[in-house]
């Protein structure tokens, strides 16, 4: 019982990097239900120029470089949704997916020329190693904790943003009906360029903790998007904190069966999103109104 206690609490701990990984995924969906595939390469090229800004500039701490990175990926995404992915959208869905494939393949191979297959892996230092005791022989890395405070503050920014700011409402509003928010003076693609700009700078933050927590390549993409796919799924599709709820249990039935058998773990995760799909489809945790 000790034992499965201890799997829930690592679970736990795991679905605040999940969250991250799928909180922006989910603000765009919201947003403009964009389908974006190239979304788990966007956390590893977050992940790589980190590594790139530290040798570069010389910073040691990859939270040190967050301070440029957000705003260089911030850029990236107004500038990648303006000028590629604004032209694609409309009443096919299949163009915007097709676009997002596209770059995924360009980015996957663009990282190996520049930084090869090797593995990599960003350094968080003591950190990394930290942990505190519970009472009952818990024991609690302090990273893991550090990833799913950040993760909930992350969230809560992104809910606050939308239901407490102007851009929020903007966004709300063409999120509901497009036609009437442009009508009453929304610029469609300027906004969709601020959501995806917004989605950049926190798969800037994703990239730079999973560095942290284990190494990553340039082929490490597709395996992130699951992880977020599944955690928007799970949560429900357009809700941020039904995301992160998403990501626990997403996170504490791979932990739990790895438990069981190493070789249960991912297939303990997948299991638990097709069960949720047949059982509840719209998601546990839909956006109200869904």
């Amino acid at each position: 019982m000790v034992e499965l206690l201890d799997s829930v609490i690592q679970g736990i701990l795991l679905g605040g990097l999940y969250g991250l990984f799928a909180a922006g995924l989910s603000l765009v969906f919201g947003v403009m239900r964009l389908v974006n595939v190239a979304h788990g390469d966007f956390i590893v090229l977050a992940a790589f120029v980190t590594l790139g800004l530290q040798k570069i500039l010389g910073i040691t701490s990859p939270f040190g470089a967050l301070l440029v990175v957000i705003p260089l990926m911030f850029i990236f995404g107004y500038v990648l949704q303006r000028y590629v992915l604004n032209p694609a959208l409309g009443n096919d869905i299949l163009r915007p997916v097709l676009v997002t494939f596209g770059i995924s393949v360009v980015l996957q191979n663009g990282l190996l020329e520049v930084f090869s297959a090797d593995s990599q892996k960003l350094q968080g230092g003591w950190l990394e190693i930290s942990s505190f005791s519970l009472p009952g022989d818990f024991h609690i890395g302090l990273f893991p904790l550090l990833t799913l405070v950040v993760c909930i503050v992350t969230i809560g920014l992104l809910q606050w943003m939308l239901f407490h700011t102007k851009l929020g409402r903007a966004f709300r509003a063409t999120s509901d009906d497009p036609m009437a928010a442009g009508l009453m003076g929304v610029h469609a693609p300027h906004l969709f360029s601020i959501s995806t700009g917004i989605m950049m700078a926190t798969v800037a933050i994703a990239g730079v903790f999973m560095g942290i927590r284990a190494s990553f390549d340039p082929s490490l993409g597709p395996e992130q998007l699951i992880f977020a796919f599944e955690s928007v799924i799970i949560g429900g599709l357009g809700s941020l904190w039904g995301t992160l709820m998403g990501g626990m249990i997403l996170g504490i039935s791979q932990s739990v069966g790895a438990r069981f058998s190493p070789s249960w773990q991912l297939l303990a995760g997948h299991v638990v999103f097709l069960l949720v799909l047949v059982v509840r489809p719209q998601g546990l945790f839909p956006r109200r109104g869904d």
